[in-house]
């Protein structure tokens, strides 16, 4: 996307009672209080098929979600549609909710995962790590950076350079899926 997006749909989801699952819904809370011009912030425990419409309706969204692992403090790329091979009206991936956009809607705008390096989510409480709020004041910084520059791709680019996903590690689990905090 070389060109500035006018409207962008930021969506921060997991559950905040999860430890640092709530990494998403903690940056949808921080970036909604910077009231950017042409940004929309959604937050939610999942992503369901309605978010769709939504999507449809700005020209790029970010899908910020916890990260079980991979690259501290956080991972910015370009995801592309993809239907999803069933559904539930329990959460949907990110890929898939893009797929819905396109397919009901005939939108086109690019998705973006944001995926925040947590640590802690084998018990129930509502906080993050010290090491998760770290990570998450450097993606809110990042993300503020996305947003000024307005050239998603290049950042995405650029940043995949610097922070590459462990490919096939044991029990790894990419942000901005749908089980992605549930270890």
């Amino acid at each position: 996307m070389g060109d500035r997006p006018r409207k962008v749909l930021l969506i921060g989801y997991g559950n905040p009672g999860r430890l640092d699952d709530g990494l998403g819904p903690a940056l949808a809370a921080e970036v909604e209080q910077l009231d950017l011009p042409g940004v929309t912030v959604d937050s939610d425990y999942q992503l369901t098929v309605e978010d769709a419409a939504a999507i449809a309706q700005h020209d790029a969204v970010i899908f910020a979600d916890a990260a079980v692992s991979g690259p501290e403090p956080f991972y910015f790329e370009r995801i592309e549609p993809k239907p999803a091979l069933s559904f539930s009206s329990h959460s949907v991936e990110p890929t898939a909710v893009l797929a819905l956009a396109e397919e009901l809607f005939g939108s086109s705008s690019p998705g973006y995962c944001l995926g925040i390096r947590g640590y802690e989510f084998n018990e129930y409480d509502e906080r993050l790590s010290e090491r998760a709020r770290v990570n998450l004041a450097a993606a809110v910084k990042f993300i503020i950076s996305v947003f000024r520059t307005g050239n998603f791709d290049k950042v995405a680019a650029e940043h995949q350079s610097w922070h590459r996903r462990p490919a096939g590690e044991p029990g790894a689990r990419a942000a901005c899926t749908a089980s992605s905090g549930d270890a």
